[in-house]
């Protein structure tokens, strides 16, 4: 009988310690408590966040594959460094998706996702207007319109692209000028995807996201 020499297999507790060390990280990453060019030293993260060496090796791979990190021989591994362009070019594709993702959880949102959009605009309407609280609030509804949909490559896919873009809004915005607008922006995607209206979901999206993009550009650009 042969034995395999193989490496051995990812088991729950290592994927779980591992999705720890990534989560924590990443949201160092996108609220800027972490800025871009920071050097991630394996060591210091792992002290600070009570994990092995092993997870942490692990998020920073994945980090890097979802270009939050960058990876250079010899000489380590940094917080990704970010332009105005980038946002441009996320905005592009993004646009697209997160219309996509609303007409799709018109049609096939549960009264359990129901619940869960209403309760995060909620959230949303009530919480911090702090910019880096009110962009991970504005992110909890977008993830449970990802997860809505039921397309687990799109949730996947606009989770990335999401979570580069907050990064940058993050850098980009001192402060939010047109809160009671955004906010208002959001609730008519959760509306209209409650009603199934796959259309208005799409269009309210859309407009959303592009009504956000262009006020981080306004304020980057008035500061050059």
């Amino acid at each position: 009988m042969s034995s395999s020499t193989g490496p051995a297999p990812a088991t729950p507790e290592r994927e779980r310690l591992v999705d720890q060390a990534y989560r924590q990280i990443r949201d160092a990453i996108v609220a800027v408590r972490l800025q871009p060019g920071a050097p991630l030293d394996e060591k210091a993260l792992s002290a600070s966040l009570g994990l092995g060496l092993t997870p942490i090796r692990d998020a920073l791979k994945r980090l890097t594959l979802e270009k939050l990190a960058v990876t250079f021989p010899r000489r380590g591994t940094y917080v990704s460094p970010i332009t105005i362009a980038d946002e441009a070019r996320l905005t592009e594709v993004r646009v697209e998706l997160e219309g996509l993702a609303a007409s799709l959880a018109a049609g096939r949102a549960t009264e359990d996702d129901h619940r869960t959009l209403l309760e995060r605009l909620a959230d949303l309407e009530c919480g911090s207007l702090e910019r880096a609280d009110h962009t991970e609030l504005d992110a909890r509804v977008h993830r449970a319109i990802y997860a809505a949909a039921h397309n687990d490559f799109l949730e996947a896919t606009l989770n990335q692209y999401a979570n580069l873009a907050w990064r940058i809004w993050n850098v980009g915005l001192e402060e939010q000028r047109a809160v009671g607008e955004h906010i208002h922006s959001q609730r008519a995607v959760v509306e209209a995807i409650v009603r199934g209206d796959a259309a208005t979901a799409r269009m309210a999206a859309e407009q959303h996201l592009r009504g956000f993009s262009d006020e981080v550009r306004s304020v980057v650009h008035a500061r050059e």
